[in-house]
């Protein structure tokens, strides 16, 4: 058996790792996620990239969560002639109809707007790729099939998994393969974090901790440092929307629309409850995120015992905050009259697309205004640019002056920090054979691979690169 890397290594995003092997003489192949590349330069002509066999010699793929940079390329894949099955827990096949939609209609409508501009002589350069359309999305999501968080599904004979929580968005799971020895003696379990969440967080439950693994793919993002805990990033919070109503500017919040965006919702509704925020005037401006957030409330009994209660104390107070989901276009843009006094959540998370651009457009350039940063900006992105004080951005090829005050909150990560992720490997009760850090930047992903051999004492870690080919 062995297993190859063929993204999220030595890098965040992209993550799709490929299992291949025998049992009892026959041949199975299988990917674990699918994910886009997300920032950089390159991340078109990586996600353009071919895979070194044909799609359709795969079997299944099994998919950790929803999130694009996990699940983002299925559609291509679909396209390219793979016709097995997608599992997947519940929650996650109803977040893809959304998600995957989404990203082939941004991809639609980026280039067709393009075209029109390069009719009229105004567009420079190659037009936008289109990875795949709506229709092929659409088509791709009848592959899919979904289990309870627990529940053993097989495959193909000879294999079996399940997802357990992994505590990271609605849906996430950790995967849990068992595939059989090619004498079927015995089997090899193969782990696969997916996005391991933070513990003690107010959305998402704790992560569930596996006791055994052979095989073990473990996330990076944060390997290298710890967040600030619950108070401090709740108290940095007050700080700054108090600070920022006081002068009468506006916050903009980027924010993935998954996850990110429901949990800022809930902490802004708990610190109004208990009065360390005054009434608040928050728009929720991403379609994306809107649908998101109603089928959190479907999927309630999957949150955190806290959300519940702060969900079920909003709808006995709804005036506590003045929220509203924005719709359409034109509401979206009215927003950006708006002088002073609103909090708006936006996506894409990292700044790249979306309706979140036109709102750093109009509101960068203001000394009075906040831009508060509330997750992980990868290499290339806007987001990125940023958080790194650039004094002018280039947003929709315009250069915007950044005069208006940047916090990076990173306690509102999604993601365990390095203490976070170290608890969670603690919870094996035997070191895997062999240990594969994937899912961080190189620096992030060699600081805690060196973390897991000195504080764990295992021996068998590996950082491994996109292409990579391990027996296993």
């Amino acid at each position: 058996m062995h297993i190859q890397f063929f993204g999220a290594a030595g890098e965040v995003t992209g993550s799709r790792h490929c299992i291949r092997g025998e049992i009892s003489g026959k041949p199975f192949s299988f990917m674990i996620d699918y994910g886009m590349f997300q920032g950089g330069k390159d991340a078109d002509e990586k996600n353009l990239a071919d895979l070194p066999f044909h799609p359709a010699d795969l079997d299944f793929v099994i998919l950790t969560h929803a999130h694009i940079d996990h699940s983002g390329l299925l559609p291509r894949l679909y396209a390219q002639g793979f016709k097995g099955t997608i599992y997947c827990t519940h929650a996650t096949l109803a977040l893809l109809k959304i998600l995957l939609l989404d990203s082939a209609h941004i991809q639609e409508n980026d280039f067709e707007r393009a075209e029109r501009k390069q009719k009229l002589g105004k567009w420079r350069g190659e037009l936008p790729t289109v990875l795949y359309t709506v229709k092929q999305a659409t088509e791709c999501l009848t592959l899919l099939k979904s289990y309870d968080y627990g529940q053993v599904f097989e495959p193909i004979p000879g294999i079996q998994a399940h997802f357990r929580n992994a505590g990271h968005i609605l849906g996430s799971g950790i995967a849990v393969i068992d595939v059989q020895d090619s004498d079927a003696s015995e089997s090899k379990r193969i782990v696969s974090s997916g996005d391991i969440g933070m513990f003690d967080r107010p959305l998402m439950p704790d992560p569930d901790l596996i006791e055994s693994a052979d095989i073990l793919l473990i996330e990076s993002t944060y390997g290298d440092r710890l967040h600030r805990t619950l108070k401090a990033t709740e108290d940095e919070l007050v700080e700054v929307i108090n600070e920022t109503m006081k002068h009468g500017g506006n916050i903009v919040m980027p924010a993935f629309a998954v996850g990110r965006t429901q949990e800022i919702l809930l902490i802004l509704l708990g610190l109004v409850r208990s009065g360390r925020l005054p009434h608040l005037n928050v728009w929720v401006d991403s379609p994306m995120a809107t649908a998101a957030t109603h089928l959190t409330e479907k999927f309630l009994d999957d949150l955190d015992e806290q959300a519940q209660d702060t969900l079920t104390w909003f709808k006995k107070h709804p005036h506590a905050i003045e929220l509203k989901f924005v719709a359409d276009v034109e509401e979206s843009k009215a927003l950006n009259r708006i002088k002073g006094g609103a909090i708006i959540i936006s996506a894409s998370g990292m700044c790249e697309a979306g309706r979140i651009v036109h709102h750093l457009r109009w509101n960068l350039p203001h000394s009075q205004n906040a831009i508060i940063i509330t997750g992980f900006q990868a290499m290339g992105t806007l987001g990125r640019r940023i958080v790194d004080k650039a004094s002018a951005v280039k947003v929709m090829g315009k250069e915007v002056a950044v005069r208006a005050s940047v916090h990076t909150i990173g306690g509102l990560s999604a993601h365990a920090d390095q203490a976070g992720l170290v608890h969670w490997l603690k919870g094996f009760k035997k070191s895997p054979a062999k240990v594969f850090v994937v899912h961080g930047e190189s620096h992030a992903s060699e600081n805690f691979a060196e973390v897991i051999r000195q504080e764990l004492g295992w021996h068998h870690v590996v950082i491994p690169q996109r292409g990579d080919l391990f027996p296993c």
